[in-house]
């Protein structure tokens, strides 16, 4: 599955900034999540759609945003290198996605009233008939 699919299927995104700076969203929490799955940057970055500097900036910004990094990286070598969550990085996807689920519960009634609100577009006017 990919990242744009993922984001797809959430039906809220949070974004927040921390008091001490640095803003957590989905995109780092979906690149996370792609090196968890694949174990290297670069795959993740593939999977998603971004370039392989893109995505070391951006983990490397968030390794130096908390107090223990998020991301272990091992170089080359008879097995080749790779990357892989550290306890901290665990810990920020469990956090992210529980603040997810409860934000997704609480807004789901103001969320259903929007949508009786919302003009259907043609294709799904006739499929509601």
């Amino acid at each position: 599955m990919s990242a744009k699919e993922k984001k797809s299927e959430r039906p809220i995104f949070i974004r927040f900034d921390l008091e001490s700076g640095p803003r957590i969203g989905p995109g780092k929490i979906v690149l996370l999540e792609a090196i968890a799955s694949t174990g290297s940057i670069s795959a993740a970055a593939r999977q998603m759609g971004m370039s392989y500097r893109k995505a070391w900036l951006l983990i490397d910004a968030f390794n130096n945003t908390f107090s223990e990094p998020v991301i272990s990286t091992e170089t080359g070598g008879d097995h080749g290198g790779g990357a892989k969550l550290t306890k901290t990085g665990e810990e920020v996807l469990r956090l992210f996605r529980d603040m997810e689920l409860k934000a997704i519960i609480a807004t789901e009634p103001s969320r259903r009233a929007f949508e009786k609100l919302v003009k259907l577009p043609p294709s799904r006017t006739a499929q509601k008939k």
